[in-house]
């Protein structure tokens, strides 16, 4: 797309700061009001760049707005430059955001240029999904006590592995967690995870001997998070915990130092705890509840993800297996 120039003072989305408060007033996550805040920001720049009102939109500049999207020239919701191309995925969630959006001014009885459903998404691209094999998964989650130098960041990096691949929690959910969640008696911990949906997730005796030792180590103090950075031993009780940027660092560093050539995240490891409950006979209805997915779909996804379990179907079902 050819580069326009932006327009001073332009006019903002009518009623944002209302929709806004709307989706905080119906329990909506921090994360996800964010993430609304910055996309329906990104539609603006558009419609800045464009030099266009929000009332004279009409069903081609939706298909402006994708070429945008994807271009070199999309600023950020911060108005800066883009400095990589978005992803289908990205996109999708940007026009659902604009199409939400355009629902509730409906239902505000405001004018709207086009009707939400003219909003269509984009296709997506198609990823086979990979994870490491099972045994270079327990080195990953062992590797921070070998290759950590301190003995309390490793003791406490350990933990936090073997939580979450002992659970399949999401990595919010984990560093999210406070010490008065984990019922240590009977080994699980109730969570309130995305869309703030409740509910238990459960340790693995493997996983509980692990904590105990980090939480050993650690000693009494008052800071409410369960895990915490080093420095954060002095800090008040308004401290957060350690941040989703250094354990995916981390993680990377070990998976680099194990020569794991699968790409190996937190998630991967919460993938990895679903394809291997499925491939040892696990109802796919009890890893939903654990994962704490809405749909069934979404969990099948998860399930049936391995090449293992693809080539155990094939060899069970194939009508000429003799």
């Amino acid at each position: 797309m050819p580069a326009k120039s932006t327009v001073d003072n332009a006019t903002p989305l009518p009623k944002k700061e209302t929709f806004l408060r709307f989706l905080q007033s119906n329990n909506y996550s921090d994360e996800t009001l964010l993430n609304y805040e910055r996309d329906l920001q990104t539609f603006e720049n558009f419609l800045n760049y464009q030099k266009t009102r929000f009332k004279n939109i009409h069903k081609s500049s939706i298909e402006d707005y994708k070429a945008y999207l994807y271009s070199i020239n999309r600023r950020t919701a911060k108005g800066e430059k883009a400095l990589q191309r978005l992803s289908s995925f990205s996109v999708n969630r940007m026009l659902s955001s604009l199409r939400n959006y355009l629902k509730f001014l409906i239902d505000m009885d405001e004018p709207v240029p086009i009707p939400p459903e003219a909003i269509k998404l984009v296709r997506t691209e198609k990823k086979h999904p990979r994870v490491a094999e099972l045994e270079e998964l327990i080195k990953l989650i062992e590797a921070p006590e070998k290759l950590e130098t301190n003995k309390s960041t490793g003791m406490r990096n350990r933990a936090m592995l073997e939580l979450l691949f002992s659970t399949g929690m999401r990595i919010s959910e984990l560093l999210g967690l406070k010490k008065d969640q984990i019922d240590y008696k009977n080994g699980k911990i109730f969570i309130r995870g995305k869309g703030k949906k409740e509910r238990f997730v459960y340790l693995t005796e493997r996983a509980l001997v692990q904590l105990n030792r980090y939480m050993t180590l650690r000693g009494s103090d008052k800071l409410p998070y369960l895990f915490i950075p080093l420095r954060g031993r002095n800090a008040n009780s308004a401290f957060k915990g350690v941040s989703t940027n250094y354990l995916q660092a981390k993680i990377k560093e070990y998976r680099e130092k194990l020569n794991i050539n699968v790409p190996t995240s937190a998630h991967s490891l919460r993938h990895g705890f679903a394809t291997y409950l499925a491939e040892s006979g696990a109802n796919p209805a009890a890893i939903q509840v654990l994962l704490g997915h809405e749909s069934l779909d979404t969990t099948t996804r998860y399930v049936h993800a391995s090449d293992r379990y693809a080539a155990k179907e094939h060899r069970r079902f194939h009508p000429l297996k003799k």
